[in-house]
């Protein structure tokens, strides 16, 4: 059972902050978001849906760049979870949906959504359904990319960050772009 997701913040206006990482002030992130609109459905699932189906996931691609400001995930349309994270956190924010940053520890640490609605917290997985994720958009139970074995010593984080981990910005940042670029230091835990 996945613990009950906490925000770090009482205030929602934290959700809804654009700062270097979530830019959704940016010129790439309003057009998308005019683009989704006009698809005339569920703004929150629409924009998950881009995200999981649209954006391709580093590992999954085998693709050697490295990005971490949401409006360079939308252009360059590859991330791995952190900078899918970012581009959905811009997504929603652009929309007036506050949405935050949660992490579960597996063989690394992986970055995932929370998304306020209905007067509730849900998490959401956009990493890509390829490679056995399973990851749902769903207000109503959790329907996460991968589950957490804590026989392995896994862990999930119930905690909604307003902004993305430092340590994960940072090593996005740094790292060289290149082949398994994502093996070299990943983060294991905030």
């Amino acid at each position: 059972m996945s613990p009950v997701p906490a925000p770090t913040s009482d205030r929602l206006s934290d959700y809804l902050a654009a700062d270097d990482v979530v830019d959704h002030r940016h010129p790439l992130i309003r057009a998308r978001v005019d683009a989704l609109r006009a698809t005339n459905g569920d703004p929150a699932k629409a924009a998950f849906r881009f995200v999981r189906d649209e954006v391709e996931h580093v590992i999954d691609a085998r693709d050697p760049r490295v990005t971490w400001r949401a409006s360079d995930v939308l252009r360059e349309r590859v991330g791995i979870c952190h900078a899918k994270a970012h581009l959905l956190a811009a997504l929603l924010r652009a929309q007036g949906i506050p949405a935050g940053f949660c992490y579960q520890e597996l063989s690394a640490l992986h970055g995932l959504n929370a998304v306020y609605l209905r007067e509730l917290w849900s998490r959401l997985d956009a990493r890509g359904n390829r490679t056995g994720a399973r990851g749902e958009f769903s207000l109503d139970e959790e329907k996460l990319a991968w589950p957490v074995d804590t026989g392995r010593g896994e862990r999930d984080h119930p905690e909604i960050h307003p902004a993305p981990a430092p340590v994960v910005v940072e090593f996005l940042k740094t790292v060289r772009p290149g082949p398994g670029w994502y093996e070299k230091g990943l983060p294991a835990t905030l």
